[in-house]
């Protein structure tokens, strides 16, 4: 779903080096599984007349250009930030804007 290419513009990574790609397919793994746990939907290229209403647990979603922002966005931060402790700095959470993103596609259980 998630173009290899775009990654790499993303993260300023020359198209071909190749030193990468194992770790950025990892990442576009891991985000696809994010967006998935998150939402509580499975992500499709493409919607079906059979599949249940967007408001129902378990009905899919539909990879639009906010999903692939928001899986940008989260695999641009683990590239960047490869470690959960940063020694010498001060701790600032910054915003990805991620959850903004995802939010509207979210379906809510009890």
């Amino acid at each position: 779903m998630l173009a290899l290419e775009k990654v790499k513009a993303q993260c300023r990574i020359d198209s071909d080096y190749r030193g990468e790609d194992d770790l950025l397919t990892g990442y576009i793994r891991a985000a696809h599984r994010f967006v998935e746990n998150f939402t509580r939907r499975k992500l499709m290229e493409k919607l079906y007349d059979n599949n249940p209403p967007d408001f129902c647990e378990g009905a899919p979603l539909l990879f639009d250009a906010d999903i692939e922002t928001a899986m940008l966005l989260l695999i641009g931060h683990w590239y960047a930030n490869r470690e959960a402790v940063v020694i010498g700095e001060s701790a600032t959470t910054m915003p990805l804007a991620v959850e903004e993103l995802l939010q509207p596609y979210k379906v809510y259980g009890l």
